[in-house]
């Protein structure tokens, strides 16, 4: 079964920045800090040049990719506490994860992370903070997400939060506005069309990453979702800009 190129790096020990630098930064971005943002970006050369900066890979085009890809879940997580809706915050991060996957010179790799950074962090100045999310359900997002390839319940969720899954139930059905099945499976969808959009995984790999019983269920819930297959989906879709679709 084929991951999302992004998995396996979520999974190993790294070396990062200094702990409250690092963490101030993500700060930044969460409070939708456009000044500190901007001018971190005019001071910065960018990821080769934090002496900080752990070896990921002795390739060095490769070892800021994997720097970055880490920043980018970082700031995912920071952005959805600080109440970005999660299908926008991980809509992004599947966007920015292709576009590192798919740049090979380190100018390049560190204009991306000045620009996903100020994306972020405007996005967040916008929000103004007005919705912001409990630990429990951020804590259920998050788990939904690293575990998108894998299937997940209410139950499952309720034991990784030490809650009772009828609470927990009740609790996000409130904050989110959907049960947390209904959620799994929108999130699950949405990931499929990212993946359609930014990638060229087959449909039968698609299906197969996230979980679904067979292509054909794939098929018959991605329909029922989008009014689309994923063929007619990707045929439309294909490296669009993220943010072009109606």
């Amino acid at each position: 079964m084929k991951k999302l190129n992004y998995e396996k790096f979520m999974e190993r020990e790294v070396v990062h920045a200094p702990y409250e630098r690092e963490l101030s930064f993500y700060e930044w971005v969460k409070q939708g800090d456009v000044e500190k943002i901007r001018k971190w970006a005019n001071e910065t050369e960018g990821m080769g040049s934090e002496g900080g900066m752990g070896v990921l890979s002795q390739n060095p085009v490769r070892n800021i990719s994997y720097h970055i890809i880490i920043s980018i879940a970082m700031i995912t997580r920071f952005c959805i506490e600080g109440g970005m809706d999660p299908e926008t915050a991980y809509g992004l991060s599947d966007m920015y994860i292709q576009t590192v996957d798919e740049t090979h010179s380190i100018p390049e790799l560190n204009s991306l992370l000045k620009q996903l950074c100020m994306d972020y962090a405007k996005r967040m100045q916008k929000l103004k903070k007005e919705k912001v999310y409990s630990k429990n359900v951020v804590q259920c997002i998050d788990y939904i997400y690293q575990h998108i390839g894998e299937r997940v319940t209410a139950q499952t969720l309720a034991d990784h939060c030490g809650l009772h899954v009828n609470y927990l139930s009740r609790l996000f059905k409130k904050e989110m506005g959907q049960t947390i099945s209904e959620y799994i499976r929108k999130s699950k969808i949405d990931t499929a069309k990212n993946m359609l959009k930014y990638s060229s995984y087959s449909y039968s790999d698609i299906a197969a990453g996230l979980a679904f019983s067979s292509q054909s269920h794939f098929t018959h819930v991605f329909r029922e979702e989008t009014n689309m297959t994923p063929r007619q989906y990707r045929d439309h879709y294909y490296r669009t800009n993220w943010g072009e679709e109606k």
